[in-house]
Parts: structure tokens; C-alpha cells; sequence
């Protein structure tokens, strides 16, 4: 983010990188306004999202502007597709470093660009301030479903399976890459991973099909242990999980082939982005089906048990024994990883 001393002023960063983005959306009046209007859909709930990204916390202060960009909107639709919501709308709120430089701002706006038009959505207002802090980046995203049909954290049921999409650890593996913590990899390999933590893909068509299938569902944005505490402690129940059955990318694999010790990042590095939920077993073949429709892996991996008075997860290693789990996923007002208690999640 190099000064600049070519940058628009707040209107005019409003006028070129943002209002195109509105098209499409009269609500959005242009973004001329202070507010957007939009019109209320009989027979369906809006469902509203909000998550903020902070430069050296939930991203690399160098990653790529468009990366930033893309990254803020997928793990805000990410939530949506957790709740099995189709994605509409999106607010920005940018607190730009002072002296941010137009070529920066440029390529953040085409980010946008890129993956306003990728998911069919809008940006229809915000607001942007220059801040002598990091780079603070806010998305509020909107989406709808048919009323009371959301799929909510506390639905699980003692007896259920419990599944994820795609595959786990790769971003908190991809991290490592990135800070050089984790060497010895393929090219290929820990190209993978670091694509994965700079760009997740949010399950944004599978959402909406997991709606009447599962019982409880959310993403994985803070760790595998801490976000099934999470469907656990407001469900009532516990899990059981295996490590053996863990859906893992070919990446994964190699980086827990040369050090196990990774598992720990696995089991609770977080930032992901993939569905976690727990279904039925008469919903496992319907699952199957979907998942060859889609092209998109998704794998059962544990149970939802009856609650037990201790930790809500329990962890079974490769040797059929229970595993102590020291991290429990990311607590941002402690400042590192545990287990406990999430208010607004991720």
C-alpha cells in the first residue's frame, strides 16, 4: 500500500470504484445517498451477515489488493451459505491507511468487480474514512430464503453424522507457507495451501441444498473444534469426531507426512470457509448425489452424541484413542487460540 499522491478523494474513490458496482440495484440510488431501499419479499427472510478483516490480523499486509477484496466478500457469503441463504447485497466499510496509494485502491476496486459479478451480487452502500492504523476492511452482506427455513446452529440431534465440504486445514497450513513456518513442500503443494488461506471459496450453491437435509450447520472461519462446539453448546449435545476419517486435500496430507504435529493447526487453525453440518443418516445417499452434482467433496467424519458435562468435542486419534486437543480455534479479544465460548462468530 505505497502512498500516492493521485488518490481520489472519498467521492470521487465513491464515484469510479464503487457506484458501477451498484448497477443493477435501483435501491442503490446510485450510492448518491446515505441509505439504500430495499423492497421486503413476501414468504422470505433476509439474512444479514457482518464480518471485518484487520491488515496483520485476518491477512497479510502485502497480500495482493484484489485478493483482500475478493477475501472480504467470500468469507461474508460464506456465512450466508451457512445459514443455506442465497447471496443478494453487499455494504462496505473501508478504513483506508493514510497515503494509500491509487494503484493499490485500483486494484482493490477490480477485485470487487471481480467477485460482485462471479456471485451475481451487489454493493449498494457503505462508507470509507483514512485511518493512521492498519488497514480495517468491514462487509455487510445480505441474502434471502424461503421464511423459517434457515439452518441454524441448533438444530443437531443426538445420533446425526456429521459432514464437512471440501477440505480442512489447508488455510491455516497455507498461513505457515506464507510466513515461511512450513518449507519442504512441493511447489505445487504450497502454491495450493497459500491460495487457499488468500482466497476461499464460499459453498454458496451448496448452502441452499443442505435446506432440509441438515439439521444444524455453520462454516468453519475459527477452527474445526471450537465452531462444532459452537452447533454442540447451542444445540445441547456433544460430537465425536475421528481423525482418521478428517477430509483432507493431497496437500494436507503431504505437510502431516512430514510433521504430525500440524494435525493441531488442522483440528483448530480455522479460516476455511467450508460448511460444517450434521445430518440424518437417511440423508447420506442424498449427500452422496449432491456432491457428485456439484463436483464438491463432502464427508462424514464423526457423530453428534448426547451431551456428557465435558468438552463438547471429543477428538479420537488414528489409534482409536481419545486425543488431548490443547487449541481450541481463534479467540480475538485474548489475542491467541483456545477452547471456549464464542459470542459473535465468525
Amino acid at each position: 500500500m505505497s502512498a500516492g499522491d493521485n488518490a481520489p478523494d472519498e467521492f470521487g474513490l465513491i464515484a469510479q470504484l464503487f457506484a458501477p458496482l451498484a448497477a443493477g440495484f435501483p435501491g442503490a440510488l446510485g450510492l448518491t445517498d446515505d441509505a439504500a431501499f430495499i423492497p421486503a419479499e413476501p414468504g422470505f427472510d433476509t439474512v444479514a451477515t457482518m464480518d471485518a478483516m484487520v491488515a496483520g490480523v485476518h491477512f497479510l499486509p502485502d497480500d495482493p489488493p484484489d485478493l483482500v477484496a475478493r477475501k472480504l466478500i467470500r468469507v461474508n457469503l460464506s456465512d450466508l451459505a451457512a445459514k443455506g441463504a442465497e447471496p443478494r447485497l453487499i455494504m462496505l466499510a473501508a478504513a483506508f491507511p493514510q497515503g494509500v496509494g491509487q494503484d493499490w485502491l485500483r486494484r482493490f476496486g477490480q477485485g470487487l468487480a471481480e467477485d460482485v459479478a462471479a456471485f451475481g451480487i451487489a454493493l449498494i452502500g457503505g462508507d470509507t474514512v483514512s485511518t493512521p492504523g492498519p488497514l480495517t476492511l468491514t462487509l455487510t452482506a445480505l441474502g434471502r430464503i424461503a421464511a423459517g427455513r434457515g439452518l441454524l446452529r441448533s438444530g443437531a440431534k443426538a445420533g446425526d453424522q456429521i459432514w464437512l465440504s471440501g477440505s480442512l486445514g489447508d488455510s491455516a497450513l497455507g498461513l505457515k507457507v506464507l510466513q515461511g513456518e512450513l518449507t519442504g513442500l512441493s511447489a505445487g503443494h504450497s502454491d495450493f495451501l497459500a491460495n487457499r488461506y488468500r482466497l476461499p471459496s464460499p459453498r454458496v450453491t451448496l448452502g441452499p441444498r443442505l435446506v432440509g437435509l441438515a439439521h444444524a450447520g455453520m462454516d468453519v472461519s475459527d477452527g474445526l473444534v471450537q465452531d462444532l462446539g459452537h452447533i454442540c453448546r447451542a444445540s445441547g449435545v456433544g460430537a465425536v469426531i475421528h481423525v482418521s476419517d478428517l477430509p483432507l486435500s493431497e496437500a494436507a496430507r503431504a505437510a502431516l507426512a512430514r510433521d504430525q504435529s500440524l494435525l493441531a493447526s488442522v483440528l483448530a487453525g480455522g479460516d476455511d470457509y467450508e460448511l460444517l453440518f450434521t445430518v440424518p443418516d437417511q440423508a447420506a445417499a442424498a449427500l452422496r448425489d449432491l456432491s457428485d452434482e456439484l463436483g464438491l467433496a463432502l464427508a462424514p467424519f464423526g457423530r453428534i452424541v448426547a451431551a456428557n458435562g465435558k468438552a463438547p468435542v471429543t477428538v479420537i486419534g488414528a489409534d482409536g484413542r481419545e486425543m488431548a486437543v490443547g487449541k481450541g480455534g481463534w479467540r480475538h479479544f485474548s489475542g491467541h487460540r483456545e477452547q471456549g465460548d464464542g459470542g459473535w462468530s465468525d
